[in-house]
């Protein structure tokens, strides 16, 4: 069991980096659609995909308490429909070509989840915790914009797009700690199916209430190619991964781990993009993966 959660982080990792994938390589094939569809549809292939692995599981899932089916409902709300939602709507205020303020705010989202964690999940991270986590999310800062000062020249869409933004931020956080409530209880690969499928429920309801459903048919064979390269990496299998390492680490490790996101998509804008670092964004790069890999020491230290 040591040895498990020594790797655990690893596992959160591995997810979060996924993630960066999808925003830059996947995701952006999909931005003609309407933000409620494409989060209906990736949560509905998951669904279907994973269903047949749980029909023999339902009797489980008739002895849950009420209290894990509203965590768990939690869980859907806030990571699978609002924040999925509201960080997909901040890129499109800024076009996806001046992120500066949308990525700003995301690295807030760690203080927000180690304050949920306090107070939710009443974790007390020991003092080194807190300044190896500093230094991460420093390091990201760094890697993100270097020695300059974040860009807000985004236009009168500035504002709009800061909110969506901080809405994400807050939900992925609120997110994180209520999947690890969750897990004290269920099973990772249970958690996993019932994240997609309340969100996959939750989410009709959504796109028929707007009106959305109707656009499903504008939706090109290329996209749903994306749609199921998605669900087989960055959707199913990345919160499969998360869920294995979230279940044995703390939400306050977990969401400095998940800085892993940034990092992937910084690397991935340079090797695909040319998008060159400058000196200070190796410094940060560099600052971050050492952070990150302190703060996974604190946690082996602590369990």
């Amino acid at each position: 069991m040591n040895s498990i959660k020594k790797l655990a982080p690893l596992f959160v990792i591995i997810g979060a980096s996924l993630w960066g994938i999808d925003g830059i390589v996947l995701r952006p094939s999909l931005f003609t659609l309407p933000v409620t569809l494409v989060v209906f549809v990736e949560s509905l292939i998951v669904t279907v995909l994973l269903t047949p692995l749980f029909i023999k599981k339902l009797p489980e899932f008739k002895a849950l308490d009420r209290n894990i089916w509203l965590v768990i409902a939690g869980v859907a709300i806030f990571g699978g429909a609002i924040g999925t939602m509201a960080i997909t709507r901040a890129l499109f205020y800024v076009n996806y070509v001046n992120l500066s303020i949308v990525v700003l705010i995301q690295k807030l989202q760690p203080v927000f989840a180690i304050i949920f964690a306090l107070i939710i999940l009443k974790e007390k991270p020991p003092k080194a915790f807190y300044y190896w986590a500093a230094l991460a999310i420093l390091g990201a800062y760094f890697m993100t914009f270097g020695t300059d000062l974040p860009n807000l020249g985004t236009g009168d869409k500035t504002a709009i797009a800061a909110l969506f933004a901080l809405v994400a931020a807050l939900s992925f956080a609120a997110s994180t700690v209520l999947s690890k409530k969750a897990l004290i209880h269920i099973d990772y690969r249970m958690g996993t199916y019932l994240r997609f499928t309340i969100t996959a429920a939750i989410m009709f309801l959504v796109v028929v209430f707007l009106g959305d459903i109707s656009t499903a048919n504008q939706i090109t064979n290329h996209q749903m190619l994306i749609f199921f390269i998605i669900a087989f990496t960055s959707g199913g299998t990345a919160i499969f991964l998360y869920y294995y390492g979230l279940k044995e680490i703390s939400a306050s490790v977990a969401t400095i781990c998940e800085l892993a996101f940034p990092l992937t998509a910084v690397c991935l804008e340079y090797f695909l993009r040319g998008n060159f670092l400058n000196w200070s964004q190796w410094f940060g790069v560099v600052l971050l993966i050492f952070s990150i890999t302190k703060v996974t020491q604190v946690n082996g230290k602590s369990g």
